[in-house]
């Protein structure tokens, strides 16, 4: 598939930022206007005392969630990690991979932040623009905002709230009963009732959604092979 590249990544980490705050007003929270038929999961890591980067996608079909293609690439890392500037590191690998692919997904899934970032631009917003398609921000833990335990059955959220303006930028999800939630927010191309409600839908038996859940595997093997 065809990546949009918007800007050059040699750049210093305070262009970086204001970068981000100039792509997010280009960010749609808009509902989606095609039925999904595949989705993809996009996961990295770190290999080489954290010296490059590896990226992980795995397409599946939808609503059966069943693997239908799966791609990696590894990449040096551009910039060291950075708290809001993980896009830049982890982009440039994301999109080597996504390249490889042979069909293009109608949905993104991804381990990380989307409007749910100070400067509104985290790496589900960031890719989604670039691959002009609906992308949701699916992350393990919390970058920014405030909010409320949800009840501890599956199915349940609570708004993520920024703690300066109250504006509701995500969801905190709990896709398991009795298990920590996620944390949800709109990429791009979606609003957040579609990230929830897809999100839930990805999630049969794990607290992971089935694309990330399978591309972190993926991930994790390959950096296996690597350091073998």
């Amino acid at each position: 598939m065809k990546v949009k590249n918007l800007h050059n990544w040699d750049i210093s980490y305070a262009d970086a930022r204001r970068l981000q705050t100039a792509l997010a007003p280009k960010v749609r929270q808009t509902a989606l206007k095609k039925p999904i038929k595949t989705v993809a999961g996009l996961d990295c890591a770190f290999g080489g005392k954290n010296e490059y980067v590896l990226a992980a996608v795995v397409v599946l079909s939808f609503p059966d969630l069943k693997i239908i293609q799966q791609k990696t690439a590894a990449r040096k890392a551009p910039i060291p990690y950075i708290p809001g500037l993980l896009s830049f590191r982890e982009i440039p690998a994301c999109v080597a991979a996504l390249e490889k692919l042979e069909i293009t997904p109608d949905l993104f899934l991804i381990d990380g932040q989307g409007i749910a970032h100070p400067r509104r631009l985290g790496l589900a917003s960031h890719l989604g623009l670039m691959l002009d398609k609906p992308t949701v921000g699916c992350a393990k833990s919390r970058l920014i905002g405030t909010y409320k335990d949800p009840p501890a059955e599956k199915g349940n959220f609570t708004d993520l709230k920024d703690p300066d303006t109250d504006q509701t930028i995500g969801a905190v999800l709990r896709t398991r009963t009795n298990v920590k939630p996620l944390f949800v927010s709109v990429g791009h191309k979606c609003t957040l009732s579609d990230a929830v409600t897809l999100t839930l839908r990805c999630c049969p038996k794990y607290r992971q959604p089935e694309p990330t859940r399978q591309a972190d595997k993926l991930v994790a093997e390959a950096k296996r092979l690597q350091n073998e």
